[in-house]
């Protein structure tokens, strides 16, 4: 007597997980479907009314980043002071200080990638590096990565930033709500780039011209860590780690309250950013610290008009947008119960209303 084998779900689920990869995943298929480096639908803007939402300037960077650090500065103040004093009020202090250090680095990391944020290049630069340190990526893998995140946009086997993969991986959204995953795969990726391996995907989205500076890069990041790690050991105190290190842990919990809003939970393969983007009202703070970020569709389908001008885009395009979410925990009440489906039947996505051409 012989028994059928069916697949189990964790086969099923790593099945699925294969066709994101950029080296034998569902590439090839989104090539000859029609999906690589393809024309996106964007909403019409006249020209003038563009030329003027793109004027970059250094003054609102400038501006937002000296504030940025000064609340740096003045909680990790708190924080040493609070650790001075023996006292309890070290680790909502440490709390803050690693949300500020880490979240809001990664909004500087992606418009300075851009090179929209400031008007002068090398400013954008070097805010870029220091957001990617701080944010614990290889900064110029990830410039590159982001543009192909931004020419594929959620298309399977080319997009290397999709955050949510289907079937929905709660382990690896779970390790990450303080980073674990991410900053296990970047330090591994990190070592090995330190050691002259750049790796086979990265490969495929970085030139051969670039490579150097990953290594280079790479190099530098895990000298400042040694560092730190040396003077740890001195000291015999974890301090120096608290302050840079385990921020890029424990701080990262805010960046991907924001982040999951942008995609999590849409349609894959599609080439409209209507459909596979949000955009969310938030509060004067949220949008300070996400550097309006949350006007996400506007930003995927326009990535040039800078931070400081995607509110006013915001109101240019609104006619021809689905309609925003009121908030973040509007959106949540739509991606949770998405992701929790997604579980068990990997080929559902949220439907966004998207306005009928006229």
């Amino acid at each position: 007597m012989s028994h059928r084998q069916t697949g189990s779900p964790t086969r099923d689920a790593d099945t699925h997980h294969q066709a994101y990869r950029l080296i034998g995943g569902a590439g090839d298929a989104a090539f000859a479907a029609g999906l690589v480096n393809a024309v996106w639908y964007k909403c019409p803007v006249p020209r003038a009314v563009m030329k003027a939402l793109m004027q970059r300037s250094d003054a609102a960077a400038l501006r937002d980043t000296f504030i940025w650090y000064g609340l740096i500065v003045g909680s990790g103040g708190l924080a040493w002071l609070a650790w001075r004093a023996n006292s309890a009020w070290a680790i909502p202090a440490f709390f803050l200080y690693g949300t500020l250090y880490c979240s809001p680095a990664d909004a500087r990391w992606h418009e300075c990638g851009h090179g929209t944020a400031f008007k002068t290049r090398w400013l954008n630069d070097f805010v870029y590096q220091l957001a990617s340190f701080q944010v614990f990526r290889r900064a110029t893998v990830w410039r590159w990565s982001h543009a192909r995140h931004h020419t594929d946009t959620l298309i399977v086997g080319r997009d290397p930033e999709i955050a949510v993969r289907r079937p929905t991986d709660w382990a690896a959204l779970l390790l990450n709500v303080v980073a674990l995953k991410h900053v296990a795969n970047e330090l591994r990726k990190m070592i090995g780039a330190a050691f002259g391996n750049i790796g086979a995907e990265e490969e495929t989205f970085v030139p051969e011209s670039e490579w150097p500076k990953v290594k280079r890069e790479a190099r530098i990041t895990l000298l400042i860590y040694g560092v730190v790690i040396l003077a740890c050991a001195a000291s015999n105190s974890i301090l120096p780690l608290l302050f840079i290190g385990l921020p890029s842990l424990y701080g990262a919990w805010l960046y991907l309250y924001f982040g999951l809003t942008q995609h999590a939970g849409l349609p894959e393969n599609v080439l409209d950013h209507r459909k596979n983007c949000r955009t969310i009202e938030m509060n004067p703070v949220f949008r300070f610290l996400y550097w309006n970020m949350n006007y996400h569709v506007e930003h995927h389908m326009f990535p040039m008009v800078p931070f400081h001008a995607l509110a006013r885009l915001h109101e240019t395009v609104k006619h021809d947008m689905p309609p925003p979410y009121g908030s973040t925990l509007a959106a949540y009440a739509e991606i949770i119960p998405a992701l929790i489906r997604q579980t068990r039947d990997p080929s559902f996505h949220v439907v966004r209303p998207v306005p009928k051409a006229p």
